[in-house]
């Protein structure tokens, strides 16, 4: 993992913007009531952590840690986990892998507590009208068959889930004719956050465009029937890293040009997202459409609660999806 010039200077310090994943592999004696998984004891490996997927007899299948409880009165540490199961007495049970994929992972030796600068590099491939369903008419509500198009992707997730992946996150446009209709989007975000969409078509015939920015899509499902219906990319492209304001932004560089590009920004959601809310990181329009060469460069300030031993996963990633 490359570091910073700050660390000659700071020494080393825990900080949350590795670019690897979390894989370790534990084995621990554990029960589960619900979706509290409480640790007996641990057999051997590292301490779980959230992400980490979680197997054995009785557990759910695809189940995974959403969030470290700490120790309980008994001494026990617990754990949230993704889905309920019953394990009533203490069974021995298997962690490893990230349901979080590419979720940023601590390191042990980073950059001092005032933050750091993320070079956002991407070249987008051009906006398709259809490449995440292609023209169709259904006869009432429900799913939408969904097709790997130009730029799009058909993988299996690690939890076994099939999705539909852009080549970078961004946001969807849907159209369709006939009659005004609401489509609701499910899928995940960069770094493997679940996460839903309704998007509406007001106007038959006239392209929505919607608000978050996705990279994995595992459903379209449309509110009633409809013809010529669609799904596909736009130019509005997300943020790897949570951007509240403007000011953030410390240079964004278009086509090669040297001066600040004139684009859109839309800051990062930083109420509880719904879905009907805009991106949890926050999004960017360029001035001129993508095309597949056209390369964006943005030099994104993180401020300390985003970066650095103190920082928080808010602060680096943006409020939970929804």
């Amino acid at each position: 993992m490359p570091q910073f010039s700050d660390d000659l200077f700071l020494g080393n310090g825990q900080t949350y913007m590795g670019t690897g994943n979390q894989s370790a592999t534990s084995i621990i004696s554990a029960t589960i009531s619900g979706t509290t998984l409480t640790v007996s004891a641990y057999l051997s490996g590292d301490t779980p952590f959230v992400g980490q997927y979680v197997t054995g007899s009785s557990v759910t299948a695809n189940s995974y840690i959403t969030a470290d409880l700490g120790t309980n009165s008994s001494g026990n540490h617990q754990y949230t986990l993704s889905q309920s199961s019953t394990v009533g007495s203490a069974t021995t049970m298997y962690l490893a892998g990230n349901a979080l994929l590419g979720d940023p992972s601590p390191m042990s030796v980073g950059v001092g507590p005032m933050g750091r600068v993320y070079i956002w590099d991407t070249i987008p491939q051009a906006l398709q009208t259809n490449n995440i369903a292609a023209s169709q008419a259904p006869s009432g509500a429900g799913a939408l068959t969904l097709t790997a198009g130009t730029g799009v992707t058909s993988v299996v997730r690690a939890d076994g889930t099939t999705v539909l992946q852009l080549d970078v996150p961004r946001a969807l446009q849907v159209n369709c004719s006939t009659t005004a209709r609401a489509f609701t989007v499910t899928g995940y975000d960069y770094y493997g956050q679940a996460m839903s969409e309704v998007i509406t078509v007001a106007t038959p015939g006239t392209a929505v465009f919607g608000l978050k920015a996705w990279y994995q899509v595992s459903s379209v499902t449309i509110a009633g029937s409809a013809t010529a219906a669609v799904v596909g990319t736009s130019d509005v492209l997300g943020f790897p890293v949570r951007v509240i304001d403007a000011g953030y932004l410390i240079s964004n560089i278009w086509n090669n040009t040297l001066d600040n590009d004139a684009g859109t920004f839309a800051a990062a959601v930083t109420a509880t997202a719904t879905s009907t809310t805009g991106d949890v990181r926050g999004t960017y329009k360029p001035s001129s459409a993508t095309n597949g060469s056209k390369r964006l460069v943005c030099a994104i300030a993180i401020p300390a609660i985003g970066s650095g031993p103190n920082a928080t996963r808010q602060g680096a990633l943006g409020v939970t999806q929804a």
